[in-house]
């Protein structure tokens, strides 16, 4: 069986790949949401700065904006309601596209298999909630977890895994984890073809339920 995706092996992209399995990645709205205060902090320094007199005490005493471009705007009402209009529609846009990038589920990637000898040139997709449950199905009859969960992130060509056990009050950590390694996400990895499956696991304690109690 060949390999149906060339994985990427450069270490930058392997620790790209270990980020997005530990937690999903909000680099994209951290960077326009500095971007847009460092473009309001420098716009209102400059203005600070104009008032104070720094660009000359004649211009601190003007107003913010240059009178020809009072006049002109005066001169054009129209225009410039139409310009305010549609500055305002796309700053809404832009906010609506914002938000709705921040909101949007958290990508879980199918895997296309390559193509099987007996089937010729059919490939077999295997959906990431498959492969997700099969880890889970796998890790949860470990001994010492109580139940577990995984989940597929990341892309198709650059998958990654989290999963979460929750253990027993008897579980050797030690051994779930190494375990885990060389039982389940071996298996995992031969099974969708992949050299690379960077994985997060999170522990938790399992908490029976307790019994009721009869008065």
């Amino acid at each position: 069986m060949t390999a149906g995706v060339q994985r990427p092996t450069d270490p930058a992209a392997l620790r790209r790949r270990a980020t997005a399995a530990v937690a999903r990645s909000a680099a994209g709205e951290r960077a326009v949401a500095i971007v847009l205060g460092l473009v309001l902090l420098v716009g209102g320094t400059l203005v600070a700065l104009l008032s104070y007199g720094v660009f000359g005490a004649g211009r601190a005493s003007r107003p913010l904006l240059d009178p020809m471009i009072v006049a002109a705007l005066q001169a054009q009402p129209l225009v410039a309601r139409f310009a305010a209009i549609a500055c305002g529609l796309l700053l809404t846009v832009l906010g609506i596209v914002w938000a709705a990038h921040a909101l949007r589920p958290e990508n879980h990637p199918d895997l296309v298999l390559g193509p099987l000898a007996a089937a010729g040139d059919t490939s077999v997709v295997v959906s990431a909630h498959a492969a997700a449950e099969a880890v889970a199905a796998q890790a949860g009859e470990l001994p010492g977890v109580g139940r577990a969960r995984a989940r597929l992130v990341g892309t198709e060509a650059a998958p990654a895994m989290r999963v979460t056990l929750w253990l027993t009050d008897d579980a050797n950590v030690r051994d779930v984890l190494a375990r885990l390694h060389s039982e389940v996400l071996t298996t995992a990895r031969a099974s969708l073809e992949l050299t690379e499956l960077p994985v997060a696991v999170r522990l938790e304690l399992d908490h029976p339920h307790p019994r009721p109690r009869v008065a």
